[in-house]
C-alpha cells in the first residue's frame, strides 16, 4: 500500500507554528499536498465551544515548490490558522477534487466520510511538559534484580526479613509463578545501580526510572507499608541520596515509581483503618458494613485508596512533593484506575491535583501514567504528560513482530496469547490510538516493547534479528523510549515475573553482546538526530511484512524501513538520493523512483536532504 501520494499533516512542528500555544493564541497550520492527489482546495474546520466553523487555506508560495526534508518538490503546502479557543482545540482539513465529494483529513488519515470528532489533531494550551522528556531516552530498574553492591557482600539469609524467601543472584532461578514469585528476594541495592552507572551512560540512556522503593513484604513493593522512607532492604535514604547525586553529577534524571491507586495492608493508614472504624484513616479506604474493603483486582493485600477523601488527598500530594528533593518525576502506577471506584470517578481530578502538586515543587518534573489498557481518554488534560503506551505500540508491534510458534498464554493480561497480525492491521492500530491524543502527548509517552510487568520482547520476538527489528522502530517513532534493564542483553522471559532476572553481571554467556551493540548504536542515532526526537511521521508504505516511513524536519528527512521477513524490494516515487546512515547502502534514483531492499528481518534508515 502506497501512501506518498496521500495529503500530510501530523501536529509536529513542521506542521504547526507552536506546539506550546497559549489559551486565544492563533496557531498557522500547513497541509503537504502532493501534486498527484488532484486535490484542489482545503479548509480547516475548527469546533470552538462545540461548534464548526470553516476556514479556507491558501497556498504558501515560500513552501510549495520545495524539496521540503529533502524530497517532494512538487508538492503543493496549504496554509491556514487556527484560533486555540479552547484548552484543547479540535482542527482537520477538508479537501476538495473538482469533481466527487470532498475528502476528510484528520489525524487517523484520508476518508471519504465523515467520521467522530474524537479523530480529530489537536492543540493543547495546557501548560507544556517539560522540553527535556522529548530527548530522553529511559532505562527502567526494577531495584532487587539489578545490582547488589560490593560492599554489601553476598545475601546472608540470616539478615532477610521474615516474610522474604533468600535467593542467590547467580545460580536460583526465579519463580515466574506462585506463592514465592513475590517472596524471592535476591538482594539488589541502590549502591548496586550507583556501580553500574557507566553501564547505562555507555548504552546511551539519560534517564533512570527507578520501580518502588519503598518498604513492603515484597520484591516488587508496590504493597508499600510507608510513603515515607526508603527500604533498609535497598539501603534507605542515604542510598537514594547517593543514587541521585550520582545520576546527577552525569547530567541524568532519575524518576520515582508512586502508586497512588493502593498501598498495602501493612501500611499504618491501614492498619489504624481497619482496626478503628472511627478513625480519620477509614475514609481513606473503601469499608463495607461487615468490615469489607475494596482492593487492586481482588488482592486483599492491596488495598484501594478513596481519592473523595480529604486525607488522602493532602497526604498523597505531600508525598508526591517530599521526594522530589531526590526524583525528577513520577512515573504513577496504575494511573488508570486512580480515583475510579464505581460510581466515582476523580481520575481526571487528581491527575491535575497531582500535577500541580509536583510542578510547584519542579516544574521541570515528568509525569507519566502507567495504562496497560486505553489510555487516550485520560491524557491531553491538564494531568498526565503522556503514559507508557502499551495500546499504541508495545500491542501492536508484539502482533507483527511474534515468533511463529509463540505460545505465550496471553497477550498483555488479553486472553489466547498474542494475535499473528500484517503491515496493514498493524498501521490500522497505531493510527486508531494515535489518533485519539495530541501530537504532544504522543511525543511525550513512553515507547516500550516490553517491561517488568509482561513478557520480555526477546521471548515474543523469538530471535534476535526480529527482536533488533523491533528495537529499530522504538528508536525511530515518536514517543521516549523505555528500555527495560536487560533487553540490551537479549534476557527472556514468558511473564512479568519472570521477566525480572537479576541482571548477569558475572555471567557472560548470558549476554548477548550483539544486541547490547545494537542498543547503544540505535540510542546513540536517536539522541543525534533531531529528525529523530523532535521530527513529524509521514508513513509511505505498508504490507504484510514491510512498514516505511519518514521522519521530517524542514531540513531533512529520514526515512526507516522495517521488515519483518524477506520479500520483494519496494520502490517509493522518491527522486532524490538516499544516503545510507544504518545498516543501508546509499540509494540512487532510477526513473524518479528508489528501491529499497527486499531482505530481511531488517532495519534500514537513509537521509533525504
Amino acid at each position: 500500500m502506497h501512501l506518498l501520494d496521500e495529503p500530510h499533516h501530523d501536529g509536529s512542528a513542521l506542521y504547526v507554528s507552536t506546539l506550546t500555544p497559549k489559551l486565544g493564541e492563533v496557531v498557522r497550520v500547513w497541509v503537504r499536498v502532493p501534486a498527484a492527489s488532484g486535490v484542489t482546495g482545503v479548509h480547516v474546520r475548527t469546533t470552538p465551544d462545540g461548534e464548526p466553523r470553516f476556514a479556507p487555506l491558501e497556498i504558501d508560495r515560500d513552501r510549495t515548490g520545495k524539496a521540503i526534508g529533502g524530497y517532494g518538490a512538487d508538492d503543493v503546502w496549504w496554509r491556514g490558522q487556527v484560533r486555540v479557543h479552547n484548552p484543547v482545540t479540535n482542527y482537520r482539513f477538508m479537501l476538495s477534487k473538482p469533481s466527487g465529494p470532498p475528502s476528510w483529513l484528520t489525524a487517523r488519515g484520508i476518508f471519504d466520510h465523515d467520521l467522530p470528532d474524537a479523530t480529530d489533531f489537536r492543540l493543547v494550551a495546557y501548560e507544556p511538559p517539560p522540553a527535556w522528556i522529548a530527548d530522553a531516552v529511559v532505562y527502567e530498574i526494577f531495584p532487587d534484580r539489578f545490582a547488589r553492591s560490593t560492599a554489601a557482600g553476598p545475601l546472608d539469609p540470616a539478615t532477610v526479613p521474615s516474610w522474604a524467601v533468600p535467593c542467590s543472584w547467580d545460580t536460583d532461578e526465579v519463580v515466574p509463578n506462585g506463592p514465592e514469585t513475590p517472596l524471592q528476594l535476591f538482594g539488589g541495592d541502590l549502591d548496586g545501580i550507583i556501580e553500574h552507572l557507566d553501564h547505562i551512560e555507555e548504552l546511551g540512556a539519560n534517564t533512570i526510572y527507578l520501580r518502588p522503593v519503598f518498604p513492603a513484604e515484597s520484591n516488587h513493593r508496590y504493597n508499600a507499608s510507608s510513603f515515607d522512607e526508603v527500604d533498609p532492604l535497598l539501603g534507605g535514604e542515604p542510598a537514594l541520596r547517593r543514587l541521585a547525586d550520582a545520576v546527577h553529577a552525569r547530567g541524568m534524571r532519575l524518576i520515582g515509581d508512586i502508586t497512588t491507586n493502593h498501598c498495602g495492608d501493612t501500611h499504618p493508614w491501614f492498619v489504624a483503618a481497619r482496626r478503628d472504624p472511627a478513625s480519620p484513616e477509614r475514609q481513606m479506604f473503601y469499608f463495607d458494613d461487615e468490615g469489607g474493603y475494596e482492593c487492586w483486582y481482588g488482592v486483599s493485600t492491596l488495598p484501594k485508596l478513596n481519592w473523595s477523601s480529604p486525607l488522602l488527598r493532602e497526604r498523597m500530594a505531600a508525598i508526591v512533593r517530599r521526594w522530589l528533593e531526590y526524583y525528577d518525576g513520577w512515573r504513577v502506577d496504575v494511573a488508570n484506575m486512580t480515583g475510579r471506584q464505581g460510581g466515582e470517578d476523580h481520575n481526571h481530578e487528581v491527575a491535575a491535583t497531582l500535577r500541580r502538586e509536583v510542578m510547584g515543587v519542579r516544574p521541570d518534573a515528568m509525569f507519566i501514567a502507567e495504562h496497560n489498557h486505553d489510555a487516550t481518554g485520560d491524557l491531553d488534560r491538564d494531568g498526565w504528560h503522556g503514559t507508557m503506551f502499551y495500546a499504541g505500540f508495545t500491542r501492536p508491534l508484539w502482533t507483527w513482530l511474534r515468533a511463529p510458534s509463540l505460545d505465550l498464554p496471553d497477550f498483555i493480561g488479553v486472553p489466547g496469547g498474542v494475535p499473528h497480525r500484517d503491515g496493514p492491521a498493524v498501521l490500522a492500530t497505531i493510527r486508531s490510538f494515535w489518533s485519539l491524543i495530541s501530537w504532544r502527548a504522543l511525543t511525550h509517552s513512553w515507547l516500550l516493547l516490553d517491561s517488568f510487568d509482561c513478557a520480555r520482547f526477546r521471548t515474543v520476538a523469538g530471535t534476535r534479528e526480529r527482536h533488533l527489528v523491533g528495537v529499530g522502530l522504538q528508536m525511530t517513532m515518536p514517543g521516549t523510549p523505555m528500555v527495560s534493564a536487560g533487553a540490551e542483553f537479549g534476557l527472556t522471559g514468558r511473564n512479568g515475573e519472570g521477566s525480572r532476572i537479576p541482571m548477569p553481571w558475572d555471567r557472560p554467556h548470558h549476554r548477548d553482546e550483539v544486541t547490547a551493540k545494537v542498543f547503544r548504536d540505535l540510542i546513540a542515532l536517536r539522541r543525534s538526530e533531531p529528525a529523530l526526537t523532535h521530527g513529524g511521521l509521514r508513513w509511505l508504505y505498508v504490507d504484510a511484512d514491510t512498514l516505511v516511513f519518514a521522519r521530517e524536519t524542514a531540513e531533512e528527512s529520514l526515512l526507516v524501513a522495517a521488515r519483518r521477513s524477506t520479500g520483494d524490494p519496494v520502490q517509493l516515487a522518491i527522486g532524490t538520493p538516499a544516503q545510507g546512515v544504518y545498516d543501508a547502502e546509499d540509494l540512487v534514483p532510477d526513473g524518479g523512483r528508489i528501491t529499497l531492499p527486499g531482505d530481511g528481518p531488517s532495519l534500514r534508515i537513509w537521509r533525504l536532504r
